[in-house]
């Protein structure tokens, strides 16, 4: 039996298994040998593609970078087209973009990367189409941008985020607050910090390290909140990225205004029509937001700062980050920085490398 059979045979037997408490355990087996095998056939996909063909992943470039995912025509390329310099083709056909397609957005003095892969099909992480090649590229994003169709949004966004789901991206969600580390010896040590843990028992945890054949590690859970589910992520932590995601409905002209009313109040949505140049500002406002840059504007003794030209940097950056996207051996070369703004306790401060710095904040460094 292949690795697609045996997940697809584990899928059938968790469908057929009712949950209740009885059965809390063997779900568990069941989704960590999921999890296990779905990562065999990704490693067996990688292992497969070396030869020739075209390639899906680009280089990164920019300040960051933000990848369109969603099914066959539903807009992606039009709103690449839109938002960007870049003109990928369109028609009203499927398929259309064949491979990644790269532009940049030029927004509030950053320049952001935007690549639109092409439209994934129902079973891609399963090997059908090239999808979980497309799947595979979304993980080097800073921000996956969902769009949507909205007259079928409910049966896609479903679809991709179980799509994506079984890849091991997670979206908009937070890594569990679980320590996990193998040990050569001891035995497993398992600690909750919290007196009530209803989501994760001991037991739970002992059956799925033991089917992993692990049988010396400390593991300490810290939330309360953590499910059998987090535990599996925490033990497969190579193999899962914590994306933030950006859904867009697209064709809400085609719609009632009740339905546009009712998408648009969704967490981390936005919606829009491509084809008639309905809320493409707001789009791109909310992928800013999502993205959560801060700009630094620098400034030279006795020079007033160009607030026209600011170094982009990735929230809750330091100086020395602000050093180094400067030039990597800049911070060897550091004395202090004069910082004006928001993260300065007066204006000027005088700060290290170590100081973090706040959107539209003036900086001066000095050398030795």
């Amino acid at each position: 039996m292949g690795v697609v059979e045996k997940i697809k045979a584990i899928e059938e037997e968790m469908a057929r298994t009712q949950k209740n408490k009885a059965t809390e355990h063997h779900l568990g087996l069941l989704k960590g040998k999921l999890a296990r095998y779905r990562q065999q056939l990704l490693a067996d996909e990688a292992g497969s593609s070396g030869g020739g063909g075209t390639g899906f992943e680009v280089a990164k470039s920019g300040d960051a970078r933000a990848v369109l995912i969603g099914y066959p025509s539903v807009g992606k390329s039009s709103l690449l087209g839109k938002i960007t310099t870049t003109k990928a083709e369109i028609a009203h056909y499927a398929f259309t973009t064949l491979t990644s397609v790269p532009g940049v957005l030029k927004y509030e003095g950053a320049e952001i990367q935007i690549v639109d892969l092409p439209g994934i099909i129902y079973g891609a992480s399963e090997g059908k189409g090239r999808g979980r090649q497309v799947i595979s590229t979304a993980r080097t994003a800073d921000l996956i941008i969902m769009i949507l169709d909205a007259t079928k949004s409910e049966y896609q966004r479903v679809s991709l985020e179980r799509e994506l789901e079984a890849v091991g991206i997670r979206l908009n969600k937070e890594k569990p607050n679980i320590y996990f580390k193998k040990k050569e010896t001891g035995g497993i040590k398992i600690t909750f910090t919290s007196p009530s843990r209803t989501n994760l028992t001991e037991e739970a945890i002992k059956l799925l390290l033991k089917d992993y054949k692990i049988h010396n590690a400390d593991v300490l859970v810290r939330d309360d909140k953590c499910t059998i589910d987090d535990f599996i992520d925490a033990l497969n932590e190579k193999h899962c990225t914590y994306t933030k995601c950006l859904y867009v409905y697209n064709k809400i002209d085609a719609v009632s205004l009740e339905e546009v009313d009712r998408l648009a109040r969704e967490p981390n949505t936005v919606v829009m029509s491509c084809e008639m140049d309905l809320g493409l500002d707001d789009v791109v406002e909310e992928i800013w937001f999502q993205l959560n840059l801060n700009r630094v504007f620098t400034k030279k003794r006795g020079i007033k700062p160009d607030f026209s030209d600011p170094l982009v940097v990735r929230s809750n950056s330091t100086i020395g980050d602000l050093c180094h996207s400067i030039h990597r051996e800049f911070k060897d070369q550091f004395k202090y920085a004069l910082v004006w703004g928001s993260s300065a306790k007066h204006s000027p401060q005088k700060c290290g490398l170590n100081h973090k710095i706040d959107d539209e904040d003036v900086v001066s460094l000095f050398t030795k």
